[in-house]
Protein backbone atom coordinates (compact mmCIF):
# COMPACT_ATOMS: atom_id res chain seq x y z
CA UNK A 1 0.00 0.00 0.00
CA UNK A 2 1.31 3.45 -0.97
CA UNK A 3 -0.14 5.27 2.03
CA UNK A 4 2.66 7.85 1.81
CA UNK A 5 1.89 8.87 -1.78
CA UNK A 6 -0.50 11.55 -3.01
CA UNK A 7 -1.96 11.15 -6.49
CA UNK A 8 -2.49 14.18 -8.72
CA UNK A 9 -4.24 14.03 -12.10
CA UNK A 10 -3.28 17.26 -13.80
CA UNK A 11 -5.83 18.43 -16.39
CA UNK A 12 -4.47 21.96 -16.71
CA UNK A 13 -3.97 22.80 -20.40
CA UNK A 14 -4.12 19.20 -21.56
CA UNK A 15 -3.34 19.34 -25.25
CA UNK A 16 -6.03 17.89 -27.46
CA UNK A 17 -7.24 18.10 -31.04
CA UNK A 18 -10.39 16.00 -30.77
CA UNK A 19 -12.58 18.61 -32.44
CA UNK A 20 -16.27 18.17 -31.52
CA UNK A 21 -15.49 15.33 -29.07
CA UNK A 22 -14.08 17.94 -26.69
CA UNK A 23 -16.37 20.82 -27.64
CA UNK A 24 -18.49 20.35 -24.52
CA UNK A 25 -16.32 18.11 -22.36
CA UNK A 26 -12.71 18.03 -21.24
CA UNK A 27 -10.33 15.47 -22.73
CA UNK A 28 -10.39 13.41 -19.52
CA UNK A 29 -14.08 12.54 -19.97
CA UNK A 30 -14.02 11.56 -23.63
CA UNK A 31 -15.82 8.16 -23.83
CA UNK A 32 -13.64 5.16 -24.67
CA UNK A 33 -13.93 1.40 -25.03
CA UNK A 34 -17.75 1.07 -25.04
CA UNK A 35 -18.33 2.19 -21.43
CA UNK A 36 -15.30 4.02 -19.99
CA UNK A 37 -13.82 7.55 -19.94
CA UNK A 38 -10.15 8.33 -20.54
CA UNK A 39 -9.58 9.40 -16.92
CA UNK A 40 -10.72 5.96 -15.68
CA UNK A 41 -7.41 4.37 -16.64
CA UNK A 42 -5.01 6.53 -14.66
CA UNK A 43 -7.46 6.86 -11.75
CA UNK A 44 -7.93 3.06 -11.55
CA UNK A 45 -4.17 2.57 -11.79
CA UNK A 46 -3.67 4.82 -8.78
CA UNK A 47 -6.34 3.03 -6.75
CA UNK A 48 -5.00 -0.42 -7.68
CA UNK A 49 -1.54 0.78 -6.60
CA UNK A 50 -2.82 1.60 -3.11
CA UNK A 51 -2.94 5.38 -3.58
CA UNK A 52 -5.97 6.36 -1.51
CA UNK A 53 -5.85 10.14 -1.84
CA UNK A 54 -6.19 11.60 -5.33
CA UNK A 55 -6.57 15.22 -6.40
CA UNK A 56 -7.94 16.08 -9.84
CA UNK A 57 -6.84 19.51 -11.04
CA UNK A 58 -9.79 20.46 -13.24
CA UNK A 59 -9.45 23.35 -15.66
CA UNK A 60 -12.20 24.02 -18.21
CA UNK A 61 -15.38 22.23 -19.36
CA UNK A 62 -15.37 20.10 -16.21
CA UNK A 63 -19.12 19.68 -15.65
CA UNK A 64 -19.02 16.20 -17.23
CA UNK A 65 -15.93 15.43 -15.13
CA UNK A 66 -17.76 16.20 -11.89
CA UNK A 67 -20.77 14.18 -13.04
CA UNK A 68 -18.61 11.18 -13.93
CA UNK A 69 -16.39 11.13 -10.84
CA UNK A 70 -18.98 12.11 -8.27
CA UNK A 71 -17.80 11.24 -4.76
CA UNK A 72 -15.33 8.71 -6.10
CA UNK A 73 -17.27 5.73 -4.77
CA UNK A 74 -16.91 3.72 -7.99
CA UNK A 75 -13.15 3.81 -7.40
CA UNK A 76 -13.48 3.27 -3.63
CA UNK A 77 -12.29 6.83 -3.00
CA UNK A 78 -15.17 8.04 -0.87
CA UNK A 79 -13.80 6.96 2.52
CA UNK A 80 -12.73 9.21 5.38
CA UNK A 81 -9.00 8.49 5.50
CA UNK A 82 -8.31 9.51 1.93
CA UNK A 83 -10.60 10.29 -0.93
CA UNK A 84 -11.07 12.04 -4.22
CA UNK A 85 -10.69 15.82 -4.37
CA UNK A 86 -11.82 18.00 -7.28
CA UNK A 87 -9.73 21.18 -7.44
CA UNK A 88 -11.00 23.59 -10.13
CA UNK A 89 -9.45 27.05 -10.71
CA UNK A 90 -10.09 29.37 -7.78
CA UNK A 91 -10.64 32.42 -10.00
CA UNK A 92 -12.97 33.01 -12.94
CA UNK A 93 -10.63 35.60 -14.43
CA UNK A 94 -9.88 34.44 -17.99
CA UNK A 95 -6.29 35.66 -17.88
CA UNK A 96 -5.64 33.80 -14.64
CA UNK A 97 -7.26 30.59 -15.91
CA UNK A 98 -5.00 30.69 -18.97
CA UNK A 99 -1.86 30.68 -16.86
CA UNK A 100 0.27 27.54 -16.53
CA UNK A 101 -0.28 24.59 -14.24
CA UNK A 102 2.23 25.79 -11.62
CA UNK A 103 0.02 28.79 -10.97
CA UNK A 104 -2.92 26.49 -10.31
CA UNK A 105 -0.75 24.28 -8.09
CA UNK A 106 0.18 27.40 -6.14
CA UNK A 107 -3.48 28.38 -5.77
CA UNK A 108 -4.08 25.02 -4.08
CA UNK A 109 -0.83 24.84 -2.09
CA UNK A 110 -2.84 24.51 1.14
CA UNK A 111 -4.12 21.18 -0.14
CA UNK A 112 -0.54 19.91 -0.40
CA UNK A 113 0.52 21.46 2.89
CA UNK A 114 -2.33 19.81 4.80
CA UNK A 115 -1.49 16.41 3.35
CA UNK A 116 0.73 14.13 5.45
CA UNK A 117 2.04 12.32 2.35
CA UNK A 118 5.72 12.77 1.49
CA UNK A 119 5.58 11.77 -2.19
CA UNK A 120 3.49 12.90 -5.16
CA UNK A 121 2.61 11.11 -8.39
CA UNK A 122 1.57 13.64 -11.06
CA UNK A 123 -0.11 12.35 -14.23
CA UNK A 124 -2.18 13.41 -17.22
CA UNK A 125 -5.37 11.72 -18.46
CA UNK A 126 -4.63 11.15 -22.15
CA UNK A 127 -1.99 8.45 -21.62
CA UNK A 128 -3.96 5.23 -22.02
CA UNK A 129 -2.33 2.57 -19.85
CA UNK A 130 -2.79 0.23 -16.90
CA UNK A 131 0.19 0.69 -14.62
CA UNK A 132 1.19 -0.38 -11.13
CA UNK A 133 2.82 2.65 -9.53
CA UNK A 134 4.21 0.68 -6.59
CA UNK A 135 7.40 -0.59 -8.34
CA UNK A 136 7.84 2.87 -9.89
CA UNK A 137 7.78 4.49 -6.45
CA UNK A 138 10.06 1.84 -4.98
CA UNK A 139 12.58 2.31 -7.78
CA UNK A 140 12.36 6.07 -7.39
CA UNK A 141 13.26 5.80 -3.70
CA UNK A 142 16.05 3.28 -4.33
CA UNK A 143 17.67 5.33 -7.10
CA UNK A 144 17.95 8.49 -5.01
CA UNK A 145 16.53 10.46 -7.95
CA UNK A 146 14.89 13.84 -7.46
CA UNK A 147 12.26 13.06 -10.10
CA UNK A 148 11.33 9.83 -11.86
CA UNK A 149 9.55 9.97 -15.21
CA UNK A 150 7.63 6.94 -16.49
CA UNK A 151 8.66 6.31 -20.11
CA UNK A 152 7.83 3.85 -22.87
CA UNK A 153 9.94 2.80 -25.83
CA UNK A 154 7.46 3.17 -28.67
CA UNK A 155 8.01 4.31 -32.25
CA UNK A 156 4.39 4.03 -33.50
CA UNK A 157 2.30 6.67 -31.72
CA UNK A 158 -0.77 6.09 -33.95
CA UNK A 159 -0.96 9.83 -34.68
CA UNK A 160 -0.93 10.72 -30.98
CA UNK A 161 1.34 13.55 -29.89
CA UNK A 162 3.83 12.93 -27.10
CA UNK A 163 6.90 14.47 -25.53
CA UNK A 164 10.09 12.50 -26.24
CA UNK A 165 13.12 12.14 -23.99
CA UNK A 166 16.74 11.01 -24.22
CA UNK A 167 18.56 9.00 -21.54
CA UNK A 168 22.12 7.90 -20.85
CA UNK A 169 23.33 4.35 -20.26
CA UNK A 170 22.16 4.50 -16.62
CA UNK A 171 18.63 5.58 -17.51
CA UNK A 172 19.13 9.15 -16.39
CA UNK A 173 17.23 11.64 -18.55
CA UNK A 174 19.59 13.99 -20.35
CA UNK A 175 17.14 15.85 -22.60
CA UNK A 176 13.37 16.45 -22.73
CA UNK A 177 11.61 17.57 -25.87
CA UNK A 178 9.85 20.92 -25.72
CA UNK A 179 6.22 20.30 -26.65
CA UNK A 180 6.16 17.99 -29.67
CA UNK A 181 9.29 19.04 -31.53
CA UNK A 182 11.69 17.05 -33.69
CA UNK A 183 13.78 15.14 -31.15
CA UNK A 184 15.19 11.93 -32.64
CA UNK A 185 14.17 9.37 -30.05
CA UNK A 186 11.74 6.47 -29.74
CA UNK A 187 11.47 6.96 -25.99
CA UNK A 188 8.19 8.62 -25.02
CA UNK A 189 7.41 10.38 -21.76
CA UNK A 190 4.12 9.11 -20.37
CA UNK A 191 3.73 12.42 -18.50
CA UNK A 192 3.89 10.61 -15.15
CA UNK A 193 6.23 12.22 -12.60
CA UNK A 194 7.17 10.95 -9.14
CA UNK A 195 8.90 13.28 -6.67
CA UNK A 196 8.86 14.36 -3.05
CA UNK A 197 6.08 16.76 -2.15
CA UNK A 198 8.48 19.32 -0.70
CA UNK A 199 10.45 19.35 -3.97
CA UNK A 200 7.24 19.98 -5.93
CA UNK A 201 6.29 22.90 -3.70
CA UNK A 202 9.80 24.31 -4.00
CA UNK A 203 9.67 24.05 -7.80
CA UNK A 204 6.28 25.77 -7.81
CA UNK A 205 7.38 28.75 -5.74
CA UNK A 206 10.83 29.11 -7.31
CA UNK A 207 9.55 28.97 -10.88
CA UNK A 208 6.68 31.37 -10.26
CA UNK A 209 9.11 33.81 -8.62
CA UNK A 210 11.10 33.72 -11.87
CA UNK A 211 7.99 34.45 -13.94
CA UNK A 212 7.70 30.85 -15.15
CA UNK A 213 4.56 28.81 -14.66
CA UNK A 214 4.71 25.45 -16.51
CA UNK A 215 5.68 22.32 -14.61
CA UNK A 216 7.44 20.37 -17.35
CA UNK A 217 8.72 23.09 -19.67
CA UNK A 218 9.91 25.47 -16.95
CA UNK A 219 10.29 23.68 -13.62
CA UNK A 220 11.64 20.35 -14.89
CA UNK A 221 13.18 20.87 -18.35
CA UNK A 222 15.20 23.89 -17.25
CA UNK A 223 16.70 21.83 -14.41
CA UNK A 224 17.70 18.68 -16.32
CA UNK A 225 21.37 19.39 -15.57
CA UNK A 226 20.77 20.31 -11.92
CA UNK A 227 18.29 17.65 -10.81
CA UNK A 228 18.66 13.88 -10.96
CA UNK A 229 15.80 12.98 -13.30
CA UNK A 230 15.54 9.22 -13.76
CA UNK A 231 13.50 7.23 -16.26
CA UNK A 232 11.35 4.20 -15.46
CA UNK A 233 10.64 1.91 -18.41
CA UNK A 234 7.01 0.82 -18.72
CA UNK A 235 6.41 -2.48 -20.52
CA UNK A 236 2.61 -2.57 -20.92
CA UNK A 237 0.26 -1.15 -23.53
CA UNK A 238 0.42 2.61 -24.12
CA UNK A 239 -2.05 4.57 -26.20
CA UNK A 240 -1.71 8.33 -26.62
CA UNK A 241 -5.11 9.91 -27.23
CA UNK A 242 -5.05 13.61 -28.06
CA UNK A 243 -6.09 13.75 -31.74
CA UNK A 244 -9.14 12.40 -33.58
CA UNK A 245 -6.99 9.96 -35.53
CA UNK A 246 -5.23 8.67 -32.40
CA UNK A 247 -8.59 8.28 -30.65
CA UNK A 248 -9.93 6.21 -33.53
CA UNK A 249 -6.82 4.06 -33.93
CA UNK A 250 -6.47 3.31 -30.22
CA UNK A 251 -10.17 2.51 -30.00
CA UNK A 252 -9.84 -0.01 -32.83
CA UNK A 253 -6.96 -1.64 -30.95
CA UNK A 254 -9.49 -2.63 -28.27
CA UNK A 255 -10.89 -5.18 -30.73
CA UNK A 256 -7.67 -7.17 -30.32
CA UNK A 257 -8.13 -9.61 -27.40
CA UNK A 258 -4.48 -9.34 -26.30
CA UNK A 259 -4.63 -5.54 -26.11
CA UNK A 260 -8.03 -5.60 -24.37
CA UNK A 261 -6.75 -8.00 -21.72
CA UNK A 262 -3.55 -6.05 -21.13
CA UNK A 263 -5.21 -2.66 -20.86
CA UNK A 264 -8.31 -3.53 -18.87
CA UNK A 265 -7.11 -6.30 -16.53
CA UNK A 266 -3.31 -6.27 -16.14
CA UNK A 267 -2.09 -5.57 -13.51
CA UNK A 268 -5.55 -4.67 -12.14
CA UNK A 269 -9.11 -3.97 -13.32
CA UNK A 270 -10.22 -0.62 -14.73
CA UNK A 271 -13.18 0.88 -12.87
CA UNK A 272 -15.76 3.33 -14.14
CA UNK A 273 -19.09 4.87 -13.17
CA UNK A 274 -21.63 2.07 -13.02
CA UNK A 275 -24.84 2.42 -15.00
CA UNK A 276 -27.28 -0.47 -14.76
CA UNK A 277 -28.52 -1.51 -18.20
CA UNK A 278 -30.15 -4.71 -19.46
CA UNK A 279 -27.99 -7.03 -21.58
CA UNK A 280 -27.64 -6.29 -25.29
CA UNK A 281 -30.48 -7.78 -27.34
CA UNK A 282 -30.01 -9.45 -30.71
CA UNK A 283 -33.07 -10.08 -32.87
CA UNK A 284 -33.53 -12.62 -35.65
CA UNK A 285 -31.32 -11.68 -38.60
CA UNK A 286 -28.81 -9.70 -36.55
CA UNK A 287 -25.18 -10.25 -37.51
CA UNK A 288 -22.11 -9.22 -35.52
CA UNK A 289 -18.40 -9.96 -35.76
CA UNK A 290 -15.26 -8.70 -33.98
CA UNK A 291 -17.07 -5.94 -32.11
CA UNK A 292 -17.49 -4.51 -28.62
CA UNK A 293 -21.17 -4.09 -27.85
CA UNK A 294 -22.20 -2.62 -24.51
CA UNK A 295 -25.26 -3.35 -22.37
CA UNK A 296 -28.58 -1.88 -23.43
CA UNK A 297 -27.93 -2.14 -27.18
CA UNK A 298 -30.51 -3.49 -29.61
CA UNK A 299 -29.01 -5.12 -32.70
CA UNK A 300 -31.34 -5.88 -35.59
CA UNK A 301 -28.88 -5.20 -38.43
CA UNK A 302 -25.17 -5.89 -39.03
CA UNK A 303 -22.23 -4.77 -36.89
CA UNK A 304 -18.68 -5.54 -38.07
CA UNK A 305 -15.39 -4.52 -36.47
CA UNK A 306 -17.04 -1.74 -34.44
CA UNK A 307 -17.53 -0.39 -30.91
CA UNK A 308 -21.03 0.37 -29.65
CA UNK A 309 -21.65 2.14 -26.35
CA UNK A 310 -24.72 1.70 -24.12
CA UNK A 311 -28.18 1.98 -25.60
CA UNK A 312 -27.24 1.99 -29.29
CA UNK A 313 -29.99 0.77 -31.65
CA UNK A 314 -29.01 -0.69 -35.03
CA UNK A 315 -32.22 -1.21 -36.97
CA UNK A 316 -33.01 -3.82 -39.63
CA UNK A 317 -30.95 -3.58 -42.80
CA UNK A 318 -28.49 -1.11 -41.23
CA UNK A 319 -24.78 -1.86 -41.50
CA UNK A 320 -22.15 -0.53 -39.07
CA UNK A 321 -18.52 -1.18 -40.07
CA UNK A 322 -15.21 -0.02 -38.59
CA UNK A 323 -17.06 2.59 -36.54
CA UNK A 324 -17.54 3.93 -33.02
CA UNK A 325 -21.11 4.72 -31.96
CA UNK A 326 -21.48 6.34 -28.56
CA UNK A 327 -24.33 6.18 -26.08
CA UNK A 328 -27.94 6.11 -27.35
CA UNK A 329 -26.99 6.32 -31.02
CA UNK A 330 -29.64 5.33 -33.56
CA UNK A 331 -28.67 3.77 -36.87
CA UNK A 332 -31.91 3.64 -38.80
CA UNK A 333 -33.09 1.07 -41.34
CA UNK A 334 -30.98 0.43 -44.46
CA UNK A 335 -28.34 3.01 -43.51
CA UNK A 336 -24.65 2.21 -43.96
CA UNK A 337 -21.79 3.74 -41.97
CA UNK A 338 -18.08 2.94 -42.34
CA UNK A 339 -15.08 4.53 -40.55
CA UNK A 340 -17.35 6.85 -38.60
CA UNK A 341 -17.30 8.24 -35.04
CA UNK A 342 -20.71 9.24 -33.70
CA UNK A 343 -20.88 11.15 -30.42
CA UNK A 344 -23.73 10.58 -27.94
CA UNK A 345 -27.38 10.72 -29.05
CA UNK A 346 -26.64 10.93 -32.79
CA UNK A 347 -29.35 9.75 -35.19
CA UNK A 348 -28.58 8.43 -38.67
CA UNK A 349 -31.82 8.56 -40.64
CA UNK A 350 -33.14 5.83 -42.90
CA UNK A 351 -31.13 5.02 -46.02
CA UNK A 352 -28.21 7.33 -45.24
CA UNK A 353 -24.64 6.36 -46.19
CA UNK A 354 -21.64 7.79 -44.32
CA UNK A 355 -18.04 6.93 -45.12
CA UNK A 356 -14.81 8.20 -43.65
CA UNK A 357 -11.28 6.83 -43.84
CA UNK A 358 -9.08 5.06 -41.31
CA UNK A 359 -6.70 8.02 -41.14
CA UNK A 360 -9.56 10.54 -41.20
CA UNK A 361 -12.82 9.10 -39.81
CA UNK A 362 -16.06 10.99 -40.25
CA UNK A 363 -16.99 12.64 -36.94
CA UNK A 364 -20.52 13.63 -35.96
CA UNK A 365 -21.09 15.89 -32.98
CA UNK A 366 -23.41 15.13 -30.05
CA UNK A 367 -27.18 15.03 -30.78
CA UNK A 368 -26.72 15.55 -34.49
CA UNK A 369 -29.35 14.20 -36.91
CA UNK A 370 -27.99 13.09 -40.26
Amino acid sequence: MNSNVLGVINLIHESDELESLTAGRCLATVPFGARYRLIDFVLSSMVNSGISKVAVFAHTKYRSLMDHLGSGKHWDLHHRQGGLFMLPPITDDVNEVRRGDLFHFYQHRDYFNRSSMDYVVITRSHMLSNINFEPVINEHKASGADITVVCKKQSDLMDGRARKVQVNEKGRITAIQDHYGGMQSDLVSMEMYIMRKDLLLDLVETSLAQGLDHLVRHAIMSRVDKLHIQSYMFQGYLGIVNTVSSYYQNSMQMLRPDVWKNLFFEPGPIYTKVKDEPPARYTDGAKTSNSLIANGCIIEGTVINSILFRGVHVQKGAVVRNSIVMQNGLISENSDINHVILDKDVTIERGRELKGAEVSPFLAMKRKII
